[in-house]
């Protein structure tokens, strides 16, 4: 079981710390900024604690009456015993105390730490393993701008501004647009965009347009992950990992517009004129896609809609299904001496009365792999017109097909769809065809 992870002010709070050591030390360092008044009692103190201000040092070995008026205790000095009749002590008399290098001493643990001015992240195995702690914490340090307690400090004063000027029911709005402004465009903000943030003008929001990758969560780029965390919105559709939507704000909208049992959710116009009205609202709205937006995802048209109304908006590229799906199973959609090229096609289309794409003869001349996406329930049909348009019926095909954990089918053109049938392929599914979908690298799925 873990430690909850109490936050506890310390400011003026009387602390112990029993050992003048190198452990003592680090410990010193970890609390000082919090603002405790320390007492070090050691027979022998490391010149570099004698040097540290504000602590009253006590040149002697511990004693019971030193734990008078203590809200809290470090056991570190170099005897274990000691440190244990210390803790001992301390858990009689309800005083919090931390026994170095022993767990089962301690009532609390310290964390490893990442401190940017007031923004403190905490982070505890519950001493299973302090290498694993400090691991998560240079990775969260990493993601935390240095001047991140700068960017707090700027928007705690603008607090007074935004109650004074901003309706209650609209400040949890506000002041999410004001952190995603800071983050974006750098602090302080000019007079003009902090007011436009403030009185929820028109395109005081911005759209989005994020492609979440094909398949696992972390195929999401870097900076489509972290626009996702800091949105006051996301718009969010299906073929995309489901944890995705969760990692939003806690106070973020999640507005579901996907496809279930066959019936959309909303027309597209109705998602246009949502993600309008959200940034017309002042918020920072993520338009999260599976893939990429602008393959085959209307991402295009969402972008005209945004710009007919005037809303600041941001493409942010995702990882497409034509070329991740196959390259998962092993097939390359360009190989020296096998593709030169590829080309994506859309095997559903208002153009045709069938629904297909028209114009196979050229498809069929041209060089290089064929991606054909949303195309399994018309794999037949494909396949014989490409085959009538000039493509020999032993031209290699593949149908990538399932959501979950997708799988290869490998054929020809003249038995693709009946081996797809037979091995009952799932969509949404991808199909490959040319010379390299017959080539199998022994890679996995994404």
């Amino acid at each position: 079981m873990g430690y909850f992870p109490f936050f506890v002010d310390l400011e003026g709070r009387e602390g112990l710390i029993a050992g003048g050591g190198a452990v003592a030390l680090g410990k010193l360092r970890r609390l000082l900024p919090y603002g405790p008044r320390l007492t070090v009692a050691a027979p022998e103190i490391l010149p570099e604690i004698e040097a540290l201000p504000g602590l009253t040092l006590l040149r002697r070995a511990f004693v019971p009456a030193m734990l008078e008026g203590k809200r809290f205790v470090i056991a570190a000095t170099d005897s274990r015993e000691a440190n244990r009749e210390i803790a001992a002590l301390c858990r009689e008399r309800g005083i919090p105390v931390n026994a170095a290098d022993d767990k089962e001493q301690c009532t609390f643990l310290f964390p490893a730490l990442v401190k940017r001015g007031d923004l403190t992240v905490g982070v505890s195995t519950a001493g299973a393993s302090p290498s694993a702690a400090a691991w998560v914490k240079w990775r969260t340090a990493e993601a935390i701008p240095e001047d991140f307690g700068e960017l707090l400090d700027y928007l705690a004063s603008l607090r007074p501004l935004v109650r004074e000027r901003v309706p209650e029911e609209r400040r949890s709005a506000v002041f999410s647009r004001l952190f995603s402004a800071c983050l974006e465009g750098g602090f302080p903000l000019e007079e003009a965009g902090l007011t436009a943030v403030l009185e929820g003008a028109a395109g005081a929001g911005k759209v989005y347009l994020v492609g979440a990758g094909c398949g696992a969560a972390d195929l999401i780029t870097l900076r489509g992950l972290r626009l996702l965390e800091r949105c006051g919105a996301v718009v969010y559709d299906d073929l995309l990992a489901p944890e995705l939507p969760d990692a939003a704000p806690e106070g973020a909208e999640r507005i579901y517009v996907g496809k279930r049992r066959g019936r959309h959710s909303m027309t597209q116009e109705e998602i246009n004129a949502l993600l309008i009205s959200k940034a017309r609202e002042g918020k920072t709205v993520v338009r999260l896609k599976g893939g990429d937006p602008f393959v085959f995802g209307r991402g295009g048209e969402e972008a005209l809609a945004l710009q007919a109304a005037g809303i600041a908006w941001e493409y942010v590229p995702g990882v497409t299904s034509a070329v991740a799906v196959p390259g998962g199973a092993g097939i390359p959609v360009t190989h020296r001496g096998v593709s030169r090229g590829f080309h994506v096609v859309t095997a559903r289309t208002a153009d045709s009365p069938e629904g297909l794409p028209s114009r196979w003869e050229e498809l069929a001349r041209l060089e290089g792999t064929l991606v054909f996406l949303m195309g399994l329930s018309q794999l037949g049909e494909i396949a014989r017109r490409l085959m009538g348009a000039g493509l020999p019926p032993r031209t290699p095909a593949a149908v990538i097909g399932g959501k979950n954990a997708p799988r290869a089918v490998r054929g020809t053109l003249g038995d693709i769809a009946e081996r797809a049938r037979e091995a009952r392929a799932e969509t949404p599914a991808v199909i490959v065809v040319g010379g390299t979908a017959g080539m199998d690298l022994g890679a996995q799925a994404p």
